[in-house]
């Protein structure tokens, strides 16, 4: 990941480093921390199910953590996340205009790692990343549409979903095999794995941004309902038809900004109406069909054993 930053003009450089944990505000080397790392370690799995040794997934792996990277900078502009990673978030510090142009580094960085090799692969690689961003950015727009409303349904925030987390899970899943020129069977069997892995993560990370400890999230206690998202477990407590579901509603479309105490019994109406006892169920359910999808294709023991252990740990975050 440093060495393909390195390529960066240096001002651009500067925000992507602080960004990814590299360096701090005034350019010192840092360990801070990148985050967890799921989608290249994925990625680096995928390599090895296509039989080759991990290091020549290596270049697909730092191709989508980098796409993973540039979401989340432009993200924290449109949610105005003012904090990530336990630090200020990068348009905070570098404003908005450094970090939008930091992002759409990332984005073309990406696609140079994968087609520099001048491979068909490496094309089919890219064009499985483009895909995937496509889809992301359309989740998102979802995302931010929903804002707006307040009929948004379970099934359009399951796609939404689908779409701004999952398909970018999906493709780090089967990428590395991609790069590799493994048979198409098992790419789909691994994009499938991780279709599903992005659903639970989600779910997971929506049940976080309302009960996450900030220690654990990096952002504060009950963000989400802060600013008001539909986030699953949100958008099935909504739709639940209940008398909390009701009462939920009127809080959450109340133009007044939600104090402590609001967003205290906003959190309790969505375990009230179901929303939590949904979304946690859900997030077993996408367990268990990710593990399904890995069941027909021959994989080595130990890389079954390590991409099952990582969709346990994704679902297995406490709140």
């Amino acid at each position: 990941m440093e060495s393909a930053i390195a390529r960066l003009t240096p001002d651009v450089r500067a925000v992507a480093a602080y960004h990814l944990g590299f360096a701090d505000v005034a350019g010192n080397p840092t360990r801070h921390g990148s985050g967890k790392a799921l989608r290249p370690a994925l990625a680096l799995l995928s390599a090895r199910a296509a039989g080759a040794p991990p290091e020549r997934g290596v270049p697909a792996a730092v191709a989508v953590e980098l796409v993973h990277n540039f979401s989340l900078l432009h993200d924290d502009i449109m949610d105005n996340d003012t904090e990530r990673r336990h630090r200020p978030t990068a348009w905070t510090v570098f404003g908005i205009g450094a970090a939008i142009l930091a992002g759409d580094a990332l984005l073309a960085l990406a696609q140079d790692l994968l087609l520099e090799d001048g491979t068909p692969q490496g094309a089919w690689a890219a064009r499985c990343l483009s895909a995937a961003v496509q889809r992301l950015i359309g989740g998102q727009g979802s995302d931010l549409a929903f804002e707006k409303r307040d009929d948004v349904t379970l099934a359009e925030c399951l796609d939404m979903a689908g779409d701004k987390t999952a398909a970018l899970m999906a493709c780090a899943c089967s990428i590395g095999a991609v790069h590799l020129g493994a048979p198409p069977t098992l790419a789909m069997a691994l994009a499938g794995f991780g279709a599903h892995v992005g659903l639970a993560f989600q779910l997971t990370d929506d049940l976080l941004g309302i009960w996450g400890a900030p220690e654990v999230t990096g952002k504060p206690v009950r963000a989400d309902l802060r600013a008001r998202k539909k986030s699953l477990p949100v958008v099935a407590a909504l739709n639940s038809g209940t008398p909390e579901a009701a009462e939920l509603r009127t809080l959450l479309t109340d133009p007044q900004p939600l104090g402590e105490d609001d967003l205290l019994r906003a959190a309790a109406l969505v375990v009230e109406a179901g929303g939590k006892d949904w979304a946690e169920n859900e997030a077993d359910t996408q367990l268990a069909a990710a593990n399904a999808s890995l069941a027909d294709i021959d994989l080595s023991a130990d890389v079954r054993a390590e991409l099952t252990a990582i969709a346990e740990f994704i679902t297995a975050r406490q709140w």
